[in-house]
């Protein structure tokens, strides 16, 4: 790890790395589960809804010039209206939840507890506000027989309950894009996972 490199950005000040993000976002989601076959145009688009937002964070690593992992956050009430609505229709007050975006790292750098600080510096970065109460953030569900799956799959769930996060089954969402190698969009169902600050 002594040749990484650590960023953070805030707000508008996360648009000067576009290309870097939506590149990283690509490579890592191409992988099952997500399974995502993504375009560098649709996800500079998605990723404005951080830049307009005061209070959205991102935390970058870097090997040379190459983002090789990255993880945001933003205010729920900032974030895009699929992602809040379920949060709406159960009654949650916006104004008391950050919600966790992306938390992507290539291969070659996993293992090395990078994972951990993507949670500990949103968190830390939830908590200075002062006004956040919960957190939160939303993962993809594929049918257990899915044929893309590797048989060596694991999924993050243990991690995420060691973090202290509990999936909300009454909290579902659906989000679409193109499989890999599919054109048209798609709906996924998406499951909520939460924890107090």
């Amino acid at each position: 790890m002594q040749s990484l490199s650590f960023l953070t950005k805030k707000g508008p000040e996360i648009e000067s790395v576009f290309d870097d993000l939506a590149a990283l976002r690509i490579a890592v989601f191409r992988d099952y589960p997500y399974l995502y076959e993504g375009t560098i145009d649709y996800e500079k688009e998605y990723l404005k809804t951080y830049a307009r937002s005061e209070w959205s964070f991102l935390f970058a690593v870097y090997d040379g010039p190459k983002m090789v992992g990255a993880t945001t956050c933003i205010p729920l009430r900032d974030e895009t209206a699929d992602i809040r609505m379920p949060f709406e229709q159960a009654g949650f007050d916006l104004d008391t939840i950050f919600y966790f975006g992306e938390s992507i790292l290539l291969p070659a750098y996993r293992g090395q507890g990078l994972g951990h600080r993507f949670f500990d510096e949103r968190e830390a970065h939830a908590r200075r506000s002062g006004t956040f109460k919960l957190t939160c953030f939303c993962s993809v569900e594929r049918e257990e027989n899915h044929p893309a799956k590797p048989l060596d799959y694991r999924p993050n769930d243990a991690f995420w309950l060691k973090r202290g996060y509990q999936k909300e089954p009454s909290l579902r969402s659906s989000l679409e894009w193109p499989d890999l190698g599919e054109v048209t969009s798609t709906p996924k169902p998406m499951v909520y996972w939460m924890r107090a600050l």
